[in-house]
């Protein structure tokens, strides 16, 4: 694998990166990793002997053409954040005096479907692997003059990242399909899944989408209007090795 120094802008780089995206790419590193390197055209943010390590803290829907180019021929692991706690640092519309602190509902790892919904059927590949880091962040919202309906007068500034609780590695269609309660009798709608991971029902919408574009569910019929799904039989496995030179990533907790 040939890479190079970054010459312009294909990705995120070090002049627009935000600091939660700057904090977990330095947790994550390790002496010897490469940062900010171009392979095929593409910028990486760290290159771990063959290993692409792609995080993003954001939407995947960006990211799918590059994933698609880089995957049939590198393997990738893509590393992505949930906060398992979050606060809400709201700074005083005046400028003046101190800055109120609120938590935010907990989350869990189940919030990774929201996401894979862009990138299905990236997990069936022996090259891929996806890692969620289970986080504590700070969110900054400071007000602003034109209040717009969905900001509701506030904008966010900043993400911070306070500490990395845990993390998993997922890598096959079965490592994903275990998100599937073990109190959800086949068939199911989606409210009935969402009932049984004690999710909102647009989360357990996306993950039925998920599940069923990766092979782990498949279409039962309906009931009523609603439709059924069931677990398959045999998921479409593909045996994954860890690629040479592709140790795991720091353990959790650690920098």
């Amino acid at each position: 694998m040939t890479v190079t120094p970054p010459t312009g802008v294909n990705g995120i780089n070090v002049y627009n990166e935000k600091p939660l995206h700057a904090a977990l790419k330095q947790w994550y590193a390790r002496p010897g990793d490469q940062l900010e390197t171009r392979v095929d055209g593409y910028i990486i943010d760290l290159v771990r002997g063959d290993l692409l390590i792609e995080i993003q803290t954001g939407s995947f829907s960006p990211l799918k053409r590059k994933l698609a180019a880089l995957v049939p021929n590198h393997p990738v692991r893509l590393v992505f954040p949930i906060p398992l706690e979050k606060w809400i640092l709201t700074l005083p519309e005046t400028g003046e005096g101190p800055a109120r602190r609120r938590k935010s509902p907990r989350r869990g790892q189940e919030y990774i479907f929201a996401e894979l919904v862009y990138i299905p059927a990236l997990i069936l590949s022996p090259n891929f692997s996806l890692e969620v880091l289970l986080t504590r962040e700070e969110e900054v919202r400071r007000p602003v003059q034109k209040k717009h309906f969905r900001s509701k007068g506030w904008v966010t500034t900043e993400h911070r990242l306070l500490e990395v609780v845990d993390r998993q590695v997922f890598q096959s269609v079965s490592d994903l399909a275990a998100f599937l309660p073990d109190n959800l009798e086949d068939p199911f709608t989606v409210r009935e899944l969402a009932k049984a991971m004690c999710k909102p029902v647009w989360l357990a919408q996306k993950a039925a989408y998920s599940l069923r574009s990766m092979g782990a569910i498949q279409p039962a019929g309906k009931k009523g209007r609603a439709a059924l799904y069931r677990r398959s039989e045999s998921s479409p496995e593909i045996s994954k090795q860890e690629p040479v030179n592709n140790p795991a990533g720091p353990q959790s907790g650690q920098p």
